[in-house]
């Protein structure tokens, strides 16, 4: 049996983007992640280390968030290696970064990127 885990609409406010502004003042992002794993185990048992937590999950995003970046690519793709380390079961990750507000002056709800790894 393959499951997936997804944690949707992360809100962080962070400091990542190419201008000196961006980095300064900061913007809204929300992180979305969606893992794959065989967890026969967790269904049958019943029992947290036999799954994947998804507050730890949590953890890693917030710690990755909070290290200022230029681009949204570098920013999932840390959050993508460091939830590999943690959970090396993963068998599929897929990270999308959304920048609420981006500063280019368009009427955009938000510019994202989408990072997917099979493993």
């Amino acid at each position: 049996m393959i499951a997936k885990i997804q944690l949707k609409g992360m809100h962080f406010y962070a400091f990542h983007g190419v201008s000196t502004q961006e980095k300064k003042v900061g913007n809204q992002f929300v992180v979305d992640i969606l893992l794959t794993a065989p967890l026969e185990n967790a269904v049958e048992q019943d029992a947290l280390e036999e799954t994947i937590d998804y507050s730890q999950i949590y953890a890693i995003v917030k710690e990755e968030m909070a290290v200022s970046s230029n681009l949204l690519e570098h920013v999932a793709g840390r959050i993508m290696q460091h939830v590999k380390r943690s959970f090396p079961q993963i068998t599929e990750i897929e990270v999308a970064v959304t920048k609420k507000h981006p500063p280019f002056g368009g009427d955009v709800r938000g510019a994202s990127v989408l990072l997917k790894e099979t493993y």
